[in-house]
């Protein structure tokens, strides 16, 4: 029996810690401290803005914030492939996004049905949260040249997959929570998750329709509250009837596919053994003892 053979053990994987296919150093939580807290300028400057700066008057502000966010987004992917993105992370990588990108044509522009919020929620949840943000504006860019949906929205979508799949790495109970909690938590997050969505997508468009429907439009310079009232209005009437599918969809697939899908994710990830160290073996003798001739 080989060595090998002799060791091996089996293992019980409800006790193995979370594998990350990417480790967050310090530079990669500071490129996504500083995207994120620009796209919260980018979403919200609307309502965040003084009614006194030139910035709540200025009609240039979506379009700077949109020319601003590929670069910054361009920023933390390099930023975390070059500290923690391996071959097997990218191999995983360009698998996920392709299916997340094939699954968004299947219901996008009906009702709101679009099943690649819970691949996004369940593969930031095993994966971690760098590779979820990575996944979630990769799979959103992959999705928008397919599907031909390229303009000034694509990258706060791809910010705002990206926090989506974040998010899920992030929720507690990674190395001990299983079973039907697990994915109750999963499911709830994601409903969660997919209203938010089209909260803060609401706010990327909202400024563009300024002065077209005073009960529902961006008034620039307006106080908070009356901007603030006009917008939940605007949701009410635009986009309410598509959240609430997307939310119901990501609950449904989350609780039906999710528990098959989950484990396939967390094998493909142990098999990948991402966090294993690499070594090289010495090199074997070519210089054998010749055989005696025994004639």
């Amino acid at each position: 029996m080989s060595p090998q053979a002799e060791t091996a053990r089996p293992v019980d994987h409800r006790s193995v810690r979370q594998v990350r296919a990417i480790r967050l150093g310090p530079r990669s939580v500071a490129a996504l401290v500083l995207v994120s807290a620009v796209g919260v300028m980018a979403f919200g400057w609307p309502l965040l803005a003084d009614s006194a700066s030139g910035l709540a008057h200025s009609k240039d502000a979506p379009w700077l914030f949109a020319a601003l966010l590929p670069l910054l987004l361009a920023v933390v992917v390099a930023t975390i492939a070059d500290v923690g993105l391996d071959a097997k992370a990218i191999a995983m990588l360009g698998v996920l996004a392709a299916a997340g990108a094939a699954l968004r044509p299947l219901g996008a522009g009906t009702a709101g049905i679009e099943p690649m919020f819970f691949l996004m929620v369940l593969s930031g949840r095993v994966l971690g949260p760098g590779f979820g943000f990575v996944l979630g504006a990769v799979s959103m860019f992959a999705s928008a040249l397919l599907t031909g949906g390229v303009g000034p929205w694509m990258p706060f979508q791809m910010l705002s997959m990206g926090w989506v799949s974040m998010g899920a790495g992030l929720l507690p109970g990674a190395d001990r929570l299983r079973g039907r909690r697990e994915m109750l938590l999963l499911a709830a997050y994601g409903t969660v998750a997919s209203l938010l969505y089209g909260l803060v997508m609401n706010l990327q468009g909202w400024p563009y329709i300024a002065g077209l429907a005073s009960g529902v439009s961006f008034v620039p310079g307006d106080p908070l509250p009356e901007n603030l009232a006009r917008f939940v209005a605007y949701c009410l009437a635009t986009s309410l009837g598509w959240d609430l599918p997307r939310a119901l969809v990501t609950i449904v697939l989350t609780l039906t596919v999710g528990p098959v899908l989950l484990k396939a994710l967390r094998r493909a990830t142990r098999r990948a053994a991402f966090d294993a160290p690499v070594s090289f073996d010495a090199p074997l003798s070519s210089t054998a003892t010749p055989p005696k001739d025994t004639g």
